[in-house]
């Protein structure tokens, strides 16, 4: 079934993760960031922090871009994102105008560290049968907070994580309809977090043979491309929550 969703950003990195640049029109630029009619730059959101990288001019010229946002405009979806300059990029921003073509490009390394992690959190799911209460994705590490008064056993988790990643198992993107999305709670993990409703449709992950959960996040196709992982902290946050983080081992 082909589900519309209406936005006016089509965000490539939902069709293909892997995709490190492309070329776009720009839709909009103002003091909040410049917004592309199609982009490869994921937006902070769901725990993962945005993208980096540059805005191409035809010239040549590069506008470094320090973080890329969901826009707030009325009517924006969450697919609507605004790349924002780093700092002492005024002038060549100035020179950009609604109409230009620019070439949009991420820092490909920082992103598949995004990728390599978040997906890893998604092993954690499978490995702590818990509600999520809170996560972050970085390039240097996964955190995540899980509601359970239970102690959690370091080397058990470790250890499960490493034979999940062994297994190689595929990791893909399926989509449902909102009505199917509300009929089918069990799926949503994160307490923090809800999946966007209002949209027509809701993106699911499957990790094969492990986990199914809601997630608009950007992943591995693989889980053995995640590679090595280490509990680097485990702690007591609250009276029923317990902090974990992941950091890869290169």
């Amino acid at each position: 079934m082909t589900i519309a969703t209406p936005t006016r950003t089509r965000a490539l990195f939902r069709e293909d993760a892997y995709l490190t640049h492309c070329d776009a029109t720009v839709l909009a630029v103002s003091e909040e960031g410049v917004q592309l009619d199609q982009t490869v730059f994921y937006p902070l959101g769901g725990g993962q922090a945005g993208d980096t990288g540059a805005l191409v001019l035809a010239d040549g010229s590069r506008i470094q871009i320090a973080d890329t946002r969901k826009a707030r405009f009325e009517g924006a979806t969450p697919d609507d994102a605004l790349h924002l300059p780093a700092p002492g990029q005024e002038a060549l921003l100035a020179r950009l105008a609604a109409g230009e073509r620019v070439r949009a490009e991420i820092d490909w390394t920082r992103r598949h560290r995004h990728m390599r992690l978040h997906t890893a959190s998604h092993l954690m799911c499978a490995v702590l049968p818990y509600a999520v209460d809170g996560c972050s994705i970085t390039a240097d590490y996964a955190r995540l907070d899980f509601a359970t008064v239970e102690p959690i056993e370091r080397e058990h988790v470790e250890a499960r994580l490493a034979a999940l990643v062994a297994g190689a198992h595929a990791v893909t993107t399926e989509w449902i309809t909102d009505e199917d999305m509300a009929q089918r709670p069990e799926l949503v993990r994160t307490m923090s977090v809800k999946p966007p409703l209002g949209l027509g449709r809701v993106r699911l992950l499957r990790i094969d043979g492990v986990d199914l959960q809601p997630c608009g996040g950007t992943h591995v196709q693989n889980t053995r491309e995640i590679g090595g992982l280490r509990v680097a902290k485990l702690e007591k946050k609250s009276a029923r929550t317990r902090r974990l983080v992941l950091e890869l081992v290169e």
